[in-house]
Formats: C-alpha cells, structure tokens, sequence
C-alpha cells in the first residue's frame, strides 16, 4: 500500500487540491505538480470541480482542461462541463473545438444561457459583432435578471462604442445591487459611457462615486479629462498631477495636462509637462508638435524649431504636423525651406488647400509669380469665402497687374467684408482708372 502524505490545515485535513494551491501560491511549481497528479487520483469530484475553476482563474488552463475532460467522461451529461471546455478552447484560439462543445448544448439545458454567453464571447474573438449581439439578446430573453447576462451585454455595447446601449444594462445591475462585478467598477463603466455621450456632468458623479480599489490610472484619466470638458481646469490638473506623480509612465496624460496648462496661460509649467512626458515617450510625434506650440508663447524660436523639425521627422506622413511646420517657417520669412518642405507633396497629389496657399505665399516672396498663382488659383475653391485669403489674392493680382481678375475678386471680397475702407478705396481706384 502507498502511503499518501495529507497535510493537517485550520482545523481539517487538506486535499491535495487545497495543498496544489497553497504550493502555487508560494512559487513551488515541482510540488504543485505532483499534488495535482494526487488530486487527480484521490480527491472528489466536487473538490475537482472547484480547483479547475481556480486553476483556469490563475491562468493553467491545461490543468483546468485536464479536469473538466475527466469529469466530463464521468458526467457526460453535464453541460456545465462543456461550457467551461468551450471556454478554455476560446482562450486558446481553438474555435472549432469550442463550438463542438457548445453545439451540444441544447436550448432545454440549464447551461443554455451559460453557452450563448461563450458564444458570444468566441464570435466577439472573430469580430463577427453581429452574431455575437444575436446570441447576447438570445440570452437575455431567456434571463433578463440574471447580471452575467446583463453585464455581458453592458460590456459588448462598451466594446463596440454603443455607449447609450450600454448604459441601460449597467443601469441594470446598479439596480439589482452589483456596484461592481467580474472585477469592474460599473460606476467606471457609467461614468466612461456618460462622458463619450457627451454627458459630462453625469459622467463626473459616477466618476467620483468609483471606489478606491477601481480607481485606475484609466479611471483618473478620464475624469481628467471630463473635468476639462466641464470647463474646471484647475481641479483636471490636480487630477492630471497626482496621476502622473503616481504613474509616471501613463504617456496619454502629459499631452492633456500640458494643455489644461496652457488653457491657463501657464506656459512654462506647460512645457515642463511635455518635456517629462517626453522623457516617457520619446517616439511621439504629438508631443514635440504640442511641445512647439506652446514654445510658440514663450518667444524662443529656436527651441519651437527644434521640436518642429523632430515631429515632421517622426511623422512626414502627418499633414497637420507638416503645415504647423510650414505656417512656422512663412513666419520666419524661411521661403526656400518651405517649397522645399511642400513642393513634393504636391507632386505626390496631395490635395491639402492650405498647402497650396502656403506654397503660393513662398513663392510671391521669391518671385515666382507664375507657380504662385499656380497655387493661390488651386486654394480658391477652398478659400473662396475667407477673406485673408483673397486679399492676399488681390495683392498677388495687383502685383501680377491682372485687373480684371483683381477687379472680380475686389467685387467678391467687398459683399463679404463691406466695412473694409481700405479694400473699397483700391476698388474705388480702379474704377476710375476704367
């Protein structure tokens, strides 16, 4: 007979489940093991049960599979069993043996629900967004009390960015007591929905009404960033602040309080921001823009190139970075540079209005008048009501001496700005000149 060692805990003898999981809990992977292979042997079927569900928990689910397979040979009617098997399978990107189970479940089970549940989960995976919404509505017909049902329908809306939809089913839960529930803070939940349904305040309250342990560095975030919408900066950056003191890798945070800074005309602490969130993400593209736009108010130019010339190297493709990089070197009067900056987009077709106005701007100044007019006429039908753009027009007519171009725009310009003395003493001019 071999004798097996049981370990005396709390009062009771422990099984080798019990004993499996403390040695896992204490890093000893080797007795673990061994304890699992007695389990297996020697402890009950509801012991088994349990202990698959906390290993599937932490993680082994090859461990969790090798029990629900045993017990499914002894119970081979018991649908729970598959369900769980089904969800292993999922989790290992094994689809096909996972509906193989799941076909087995029929609509009179009391597993039923539990499986249109992993159903949903297994199309969700697929991205087949229309099917899975099938089988959560299917459940919740069935079961419209049951929270897992709800907090999976909740969780499905979330996911796909239905946030009113998702809302109700929160509302739910709230409602039948659950403020959290498969380790989330449905107060988070509600609060993220709120705020990008534009219901900012609504979105505060749940936000502060999240607990302590759900109080994420996403959760902070977004309350940050509702604080801003709401219009309280002062308050978003003390958010922002003590979220970074705490989390100083959270790089999504740096851009935002930069700008709650700025919003207050609090340039240097501004840029001190950027600069740290810099320090975190050094490859992004956004920060150096921000980071020379707010240079751009401090007055030193040098530094505010600097930044340009690493975010337009970061991201050539970005055109909002390369214009912000052109509009700076127009101000510089560095014309060369910006038909340099701009021209090969042009032959690359792209089609940005403002870059064929600020290509015609350089080429005025360095007269190429030609190519000029080339690009204020290919701006036009963009610009056609902004009144800086065609004055500038009407100056580069002037230059041109094209009057009758000059004379149409000087009409255009006149209907849309009447008050401007000095553009109806030119026209006035040039009538008389008729």
């Amino acid at each position: 007979m071999i004798y097996l060692k049981v370990i005396v805990k709390g009062g009771h003898n422990m099984t080798y489940s019990e004993q499996m999981l403390d040695q896992l809990e204490a890093g000893k992977l080797k007795e673990a093991q061994n304890s699992f292979k007695l389990a297996l042997i020697n402890d009950d079927d509801d012991m088994l049960f349990s202990l698959a569900e906390e290993l599937y928990a932490l993680g082994f689910l090859q461990q969790a599979r090798t029990i629900y397979l045993k017990l499914l040979d002894r119970y081979p009617d018991e649908d729970e069993l598959k369900t769980n098997l089904a969800t292993i399978a999922i989790d290992e990107g094994h689809n096909d043996e996972a509906l193989s189970y799941l076909a087995q479940i029929k609509p009179d089970s009391p597993a039923y629900v539990q499986s249109l549940l992993v159903a949903a989960d297994l199309y969700q995976t697929e991205e087949e967004f229309e099917v899975t919404e099938e089988k959560l509505k299917e459940a919740y017909a069935l079961a419209p009390d049951e929270p897992a049902v709800e907090f999976a329908l909740g969780e499905f809306y979330f996911m796909v960015g239905q946030y009113s939809e998702a809302i109700q089913y929160y509302f739910q839960l709230i409602k039948n007591g659950y403020t959290d529930f498969a380790k989330v803070d449905i107060a988070g939940r509600l609060g993220i929905c709120y705020a990008q349904s534009g219901q900012f305040k609504k979105a505060l309250g749940y936000f502060n009404q999240v607990k302590p342990e759900y109080q994420t560095s996403d959760i902070r975030f977004q309350k940050g960033l509702t604080q801003l919408q709401l219009g309280d900066t002062e308050k978003a950056i003390k958010t922002l602040e003590d979220l970074i003191n705490d989390d100083n890798q959270y790089a999504s945070a740096y851009p935002e309080l930069a700008k709650a800074y700025e919003k207050e005309n609090k340039y240097q602490q501004a840029l001190r921001v950027v600069q740290e969130g810099l320090s975190v993400d050094q490859y992004n593209e956004y920060l150096y823009s921000l980071a020379a736009e707010i240079t751009s108010h401090l007055g030193d130019q040098k530094l505010m190139k600097k930044y340009l010339v690493k975010a337009h190297e970061l991201a050539p493709e970005n055109m909002t970075i390369t214009l912000q990089y052109s509009n700076f070197l127009l101000h510089q009067h560095d014309d060369e540079a910006n038909i340099k900056l701009l021209s090969p987009l042009v032959k690359e077709d792209e089609t940005d209005p403002q870059l064929y106005w600020n290509l015609a701007r350089s080429y005025q100044r360095t007269d190429q008048l030609e190519l000029a007019g080339k690009y204020y006429e290919a701006a036009l039908p963009a610009y056609s009501e902004n009144p800086t753009f065609l004055k500038e027009l009407i100056n580069y007519y002037r230059e041109t001496g094209e009057t009758d171009k000059l004379m149409d725009e000087l009409e255009h310009y006149l209907r849309l700005v009447p008050t401007d003395t000095e553009m109806q003493d030119l026209y006035d001019q040039y009538e008389d000149y008729k």
